[in-house]
């Protein structure tokens, strides 16, 4: 409870920095306090009427505020009136925003179909005028201050349900909703625990703008009177009766305006502090897809490869696409590769060429739609990994396969500490408590060298620099021990100080534990000093395999030369470097054969005519070129 009390303290000190957001909470403050008191203060009967004083002014004798023309205490109605309103708005709200919110955030999640379903339904809502269509709920119901506030409530749910749709809509898509995913979380746990924390800012803002709004719709329903019905008053009500003594006795209308005026500019006011309050990104001053389960659509499976040694992964003409209307990306297009047992393979490309693609299918982590795998095989020790189902694939990922991302920050939650974070990852496929996950997390942050782990563990993401950001990443992928990492460009953001140590630290860690690497990256330079074997990229079809040494030594594929050619080597004197010409085919645009002939020098009118196919040119080496370079280069 200490720490609850603590965080709500902390929370309540930043609210109080913000001069607009204490001014809002001091005036809300003073008129809770007093509707909240009003039974107990020595007010008159709201209701109580006494012609012989009708449309007294302010500060009459025992009428602070006068009468109306009833000769009833506008003070009492006031406080009275206002209690009902706050009420009935915070009831309203509530109604509304967990209704709203629920199908959005589920419709956001969901997509597809039930994403269809739910908006068009919200869509037909949102087709009448909502002051119709609360004037035809009401007119159904029948008048009366509960149904109007049903009213209220209902026209407001499509408002929540679309906005935070939207916001949903373009968080579940982001690394760190895939790196939940890979931990093993299940779809519920995901909603609650990833998503539900990152739209909760904006539901608060969006709950304290309606509040307002159902105080005045409210009221304007009374007003009309359909909603507060005599001798029950509420300030629509007040404002209704007040409206023909306007120019006779201006303080019955005016009192009420007054009030619903503070109401509603101090509930935004709050409003908007607590949101900035609650949101660690946006009090550290820095600004701010569940990817549904990728499709799979395979035309053919191929049978498992009789190859002699077993492989710990096995990757069989695997095939990725993109569809978007009539348009079809073909990014991952007849890959394959193997992995062993302890070995890094390095796979390398431009951007663009399928890398990453490639990695997210391995586990069917590809957003669907637009992407989907049409064809291949992707076997983890024997099995068929696309063949599986969601918790099947729950089971495997961050247990078995673990990833780890190119922008680590973005994959780590934004509002929980990073130790809480790795807690989860692992407590989702061990029964241990939460204290001994604990332990474990802080071993494992030694473990990646990153210095006072045990303190570090309770920092959050914006608080760690880039290489630790890395680090953490690295540290949650090894929470499980698993078989195979999949590292997706991991330095590619580092300085090469901070490259060179994550380098020697994958490698370290794959040495000592006998732990497979698929390490991606766009630069020959890092893969000299981690891989044993090189699958080179382009187009999304793999153009050459080999040995690191043997590869770099005597690459065969016109494309590894000219990427070979690509990095700078210090100390070899002067050394032309030259860009490769031209740009890589679009994904809807592959030529029927080599992707590569448009850039290439030695291509011919064959290159163009078919797909190559891929063939050995030395042991463990192979080409997907009709004129490679053999023994040509020189070195």
């Amino acid at each position: 409870m200490s720490t609850v009390a603590s965080s709500l303290f902390a929370t309540w000190r930043r609210v109080a920095r913000n001069r607009l957001a204490a001014f809002g909470a001091l005036i809300l403050l003073a008129v809770g306090a007093l509707v909240l008191l009003t039974p107990i203060l020595p007010l008159q009967p709201p209701d109580a009427t006494n012609l012989g004083n009708s449309l007294l002014p302010a500060l009459s004798p025992g009428h602070l505020l006068g009468t109306d023309q009833l000769g009833r205490d506008m003070l009492s109605r006031l406080l009275w009136g206002t209690r009902l309103s706050i009420a009935v708005g915070i009831a309203a709200t509530l109604f509304a925003a967990v209704i709203g919110s629920a199908i959005g955030i589920i419709a956001g999640y969901a997509g597809g179909r039930a994403d269809n379903l739910m908006m068009r339904g919200i869509d037909m809502l949102m087709a009448f005028p909502y002051i119709l269509l609360a004037l035809s709920i009401v007119a159904v119901l029948g008048p009366g201050l509960m149904n109007a506030m049903y009213a209220v409530a209902l026209v407001n749910i499509p408002f929540f349900a679309r906005n935070i749709r939207g916001i949903t809509v373009g968080i579940v898509h982001l690394e760190y909703i895939d790196a939940a995913r890979l931990t093993g979380k299940t779809d519920l746990r995901i909603l609650l625990s990833e998503v539900l924390p990152n739209v909760m800012p904006v539901i608060i803002i969006t709950m304290s703008t309606t509040i307002g709004w159902m105080i005045l719709e409210t009221a304007g329903l009374s007003f009309l009177g359909l909603g507060s019905q005599p001798p029950q008053a509420d300030l629509g009500s007040m404002l209704g009766e007040g409206r023909k003594l306007l120019m006779v006795a201006p303080n019955v209308s005016i009192v009420p305006g007054v009030m619903i005026f503070l109401l509603v500019m101090s509930v935004n006011l709050l409003g908007d502090g607590i949101r900035d309050a609650l949101d660690p990104r946006l009090r550290s001053g820095a600004l701010a897809r569940p990817a549904p389960v990728t499709e799979i659509d395979r035309k053919d499976i191929p049978s498992a490869s009789q190859v002699g040694d077993e492989a710990l992964l096995d990757v069989d003409r695997l095939r990725t696409e993109f569809q978007a209307g009539t348009r079809v990306s073909q990014a991952v297009n007849d890959v394959s590769f193997r992995i062993a047992p302890g070995e890094c393979l390095g796979l390398i490309g431009e951007s663009g060429s399928g890398k990453s693609v490639t990695a997210l299918s391995l586990t069917g982590l590809v957003a669907s739609p637009p992407g989907r795998i049409v064809g291949g095989a992707v076997r983890y020790n024997g099995q068929d990994v696309l063949g599986l189902n969601a918790e099947q694939l729950r089971r495997i990922r961050g247990k078995e396969i673990a990833y780890v991302f190119q922008n680590p920050l973005s994959t780590l939650h934004p509002l929980h500490p990073i130790g809480e974070q790795i807690v989860e990852a692992i407590r989702a496929h061990r029964p241990l408590t939460h204290a001994q996950a604990w332990q474990r997390v802080v071993e494992l942050l030694d473990l990646v060298h990153i210095p006072n782990a045990a303190q570090r563990a309770r920092a959050y993401p914006h608080e760690l620099s880039g290489g630790m950001h890395q680090r953490v990443g690295i540290a949650m992928a090894l929470a499980n021990e698993p078989a195979l990492i999949v590292a997706d460009e991991p330095t590619t953001a580092l300085d090469v100080t901070v490259q060179a140590q994550i380098l020697a630290l994958l490698d370290e860690i794959r040495r000592e534990r006998s732990t497979s690497l698929l390490f991606i990256t766009h630069d020959f330079g890092v893969l000299s000093q981690i891989a044993d074997r090189v699958a080179v990229m382009y187009g999304g079809r793999i153009v050459e395999q080999g040995r690191t040494a043997e590869l770099l030594a005597h690459p065969a594929h016109p494309y590894t030369a000219r990427l070979i050619d690509c990095v700078p080597m210090l100390g070899s004197g002067r050394r032309e470097m030259s860009a490769i010409p031209g740009l890589p085919p679009a994904g809807d645009a592959m030529p029927a054969g080599c992707a590569f002939a448009a850039r290439c020098d030695r291509a011919t009118d064959a290159c163009l005519e078919r797909i190559i196919e891929e063939r050995d040119i030395a042991p463990a080496h192979s080409v997907r070129c009709l004129h490679p370079l053999r023994g040509e280069r020189q070195v």
